[in-house]
């Protein structure tokens, strides 16, 4: 299987050198190069790209995303390698006339979505270049096209380099951990940071600045009010933006809202049209007589706002995952804000939470297993619809 691959590499190689010259020019474009260069190089290494196995959804080796440019990015990686339906490094696709080396969006880009889905190597490539970063340095608009890369080929040393290659993604090298162990070597310490734990300081910066100016614009507002209200702000805005991320709501809907006067009435309002549309307990408002009373000024709601969008965030919301927003919610609950003599928010450690030292989160493979053998015997086999019958 590896000699052959090889040969498949040589073939694409002379192929791309031999008309180089047309691929190079912008007609050329991104779905042609996936097509005829991207798919058969990763198929060269193993991997389903078609999934001409036939698998479910759920269990394909590669997850291919149609581009949809959304505020100058791409909404998702165009390629997700999988086993067992786990990811284990995007690779996004650009056109040979884009400069992978010296372009800094596709990096970034990159980074971004790696980084939002805690996945150590992924890799930007038009076939002409290849870079493979590390991407568990958070991702910064500000950074160069070099920061986190530490591969970069050329296709003329695809051959000379196709063991350094196929030891490290193709499917055989990462089913062996090969993979696992090169991420691991690789890895620095400099400037490392799990999405995790900055989401967590994020959110805990909106508490505050939310917290503070409630306080200050609405004296009559009690402790259970303050933490009720703010934290109703900020899963509505934290949900609303998944939505989008994730194509359930038009994209920058709340951006908009954040960029008009009078902000906070505005976010209200489409507060309650997702009311009706999601019948969820964060939007209800028969129960919900605090937060539609509130004066908060619009500087605290665009701050919190535009640093949910591109090119400021670091995030990207449709890979997210949801072990990850577990984990930070849970630590983010084990704080608490109370309100001094002169009516000024603190925001302070609950008093369970600091004598048990901290909360831990349950890591998803115990979640899994705890799953699979209660609920899952239970259910295994039914239809949604069979389940609602029972």
């Amino acid at each position: 299987m590896k000699e052959q691959a090889k040969q498949t590499f040589g073939e694409l190689v002379e192929r791309f050198r031999y008309n180089i010259d047309v691929y190079k020019k912008s007609a050329y474009n991104e779905t042609q190069v996936r097509r005829e260069f991207i798919d058969p190089f990763f198929e060269a290494l193993g991997w389903d790209v078609s999934n001409k196995q036939g698998y479910a959804e759920q269990y394909k080796e590669v997850i291919l995303e149609d581009t949809i440019k959304v505020g100058g990015s791409t909404r998702a990686p165009d390629y997700s390698f999988r086993i067992g339906g786990q990811r284990k490094f995007f690779v996004e696709a650009k056109k040979p006339a884009v400069n992978i080396k010296e372009d800094v969006s596709p990096s970034y880009q990159l980074r971004r979505y790696a980084w939002s889905a805690k996945l150590p190597l992924s890799v930007v490539t038009d076939f002409e270049e290849l870079s493979v970063f590390d991407c568990r340095l958070k991702p910064s608009p500000n950074d160069k096209s070099s920061v986190g890369r530490i591969a970069y080929f050329t296709f003329d040393q695809y051959l000379d380099k196709f063991d350094e290659l196929y030891d490290v993604f193709s499917k055989e090298a990462v089913l062996k951990g090969s993979f696992d162990r090169y991420a691991q070597s690789t890895k620095g310490k400099k400037g490392t940071a799990e999405v995790d734990s900055e989401f967590l300081k994020e959110i805990e910066s909106w508490r505050e600045l939310l917290a503070k100016n409630i306080a200050l614009r609405n004296p009559d507002v009690s402790i259970h009010e303050l933490n009720y209200a703010v934290q109703k702000i900020i899963d509505r805005i934290i949900f609303l933006r998944i939505c989008e991320d994730r194509a359930i709501e038009p994209y920058g809907q709340l951006q908009t809202k954040a960029e008009s006067g009078d902000v906070y009435t505005h976010l209200l309002n489409h507060f309650k049209l997702a009311e009706s549309k999601y019948d969820s307990g964060i939007f209800d408002f028969d129960t919900d007589r605090i937060t539609p009373g509130l004066r908060i000024d619009d500087r605290v709601l665009k701050t919190i706002i535009q640093s949910l969008y591109y090119p400021k965030s670091p995030y990207e919301f449709s890979v997210l995952g949801v072990e990850i927003l577990g984990n930070v919610y849970e630590q983010f609950l084990g704080k608490v804000i109370r309100l001094t003599a002169g009516h000024q928010a603190k925001v302070e450690t609950k008093p369970e939470v600091k004598k048990a030292g901290g909360g831990d989160y349950t890591p998803p493979d115990i979640v899994d297993y705890i799953v699979k053998n209660t609920v899952g015997e239970f259910v295994g086999g039914e239809t949604p619809d069979e389940l609602a019958g029972l």
